[in-house]
């Protein structure tokens, strides 16, 4: 945990988890409902939830539920969420220093 809180804010590290345990909920959630045929999360929340922290647990629920792994376009967009997240983060820790 020290690697990460000598370069990222707790509070920063914290609303990472916390957004990625909801995250990975509302995936959860998700693809209970499409089992069941009922309305579903739409995508752009999935995404809005990943551009601003919660990719890690995306991704674990990705994997875990093997949902949202078979549509390239959402994929993609996915990937562009992450990389701006991670990008923001870096610009925002060099901006601290």
């Amino acid at each position: 945990m020290t690697l990460f809180t000598e370069y990222i804010p707790m509070n920063l590290l914290l609303a990472y988890i916390g957004l990625s345990a909801l995250t990975f909920v509302i995936y959860a959630l998700d693809k209970s409902k499409a089992r069941r045929g009922a309305w579903r999360v739409p995508e752009s929340t999935l995404h809005f939830l990943a551009l601003f922290g919660g990719w890690p647990g995306a991704i674990l629920a990705q994997k875990m539920f093997r949902h949202k792994t078979q549509k390239r376009k959402f994929r993609v967009m996915f990937w562009i969420t992450v990389i701006a997240n991670c990008g923001a983060l870096v610009w925002l820790i060099d901006l601290t220093r």
